[in-house]
């Protein structure tokens, strides 16, 4: 996915957007907003990655735990922020919007990836070596066609 996002260049600008138990990699391009949320409220909803609504340019965006959706447990810190993502795929959402653990970093991503042999959680495309950190490349499109199958596209809740 970076690669094709790079086109002819050698690098481009990233992300790495923190979890509870991973950190997340993403192009700048995929990223809308960063929302610094103050005494956020995890609701746990059903299925359990559903972590309630928010409002965000007068859109209502179900809140998405990453950890959850891949059938780990998403925490709710003090430090927790809110990130609005770009949709991909044809599901009729064109946001998405994902609890993270801290503020994201910002970081250089060779289109030459040096990819790591781990374990890959079902939402997980890959894993890659972003400095001395290990990140995982997310499903996107898998997460789209999640929140699509539970019924969670705006105006169905």
């Amino acid at each position: 996915m970076l690669e094709l996002l790079a086109g002819q260049r050698n690098s481009l600008t990233g992300l790495l957007l923190p979890l509870g138990d991973r950190t997340l990699v993403l192009p700048n391009v995929a990223v809308v907003e960063l929302i610094g949320q103050r005494n956020l409220t995890c609701e746990r909803g059903d299925p359990a990655w559903h972590l309630g609504w928010i409002d965000w340019r007068q859109q209502h965006l179900p809140l998405i735990g990453f950890e959850a959706a891949c059938g780990g447990q998403t925490p709710c810190g003090e430090r927790a922020r809110i990130v609005v993502l770009n949709a991909l795929g044809d599901t009729g959402l064109r946001y998405l919007a994902v609890l993270l653990q801290d503020i994201p970093r910002s970081c250089k991503l060779d289109i030459q990836l040096n990819y790591v042999d781990v374990p890959l959680g079902s939402l997980e495309l890959a894993a890659v070596q972003v400095g001395e950190q290990v990140a995982r490349v997310p499903d996107l499109a898998g997460l789209e066609r999640l929140v699509r199958d539970a019924h969670l596209l705006p105006g169905n809740q």
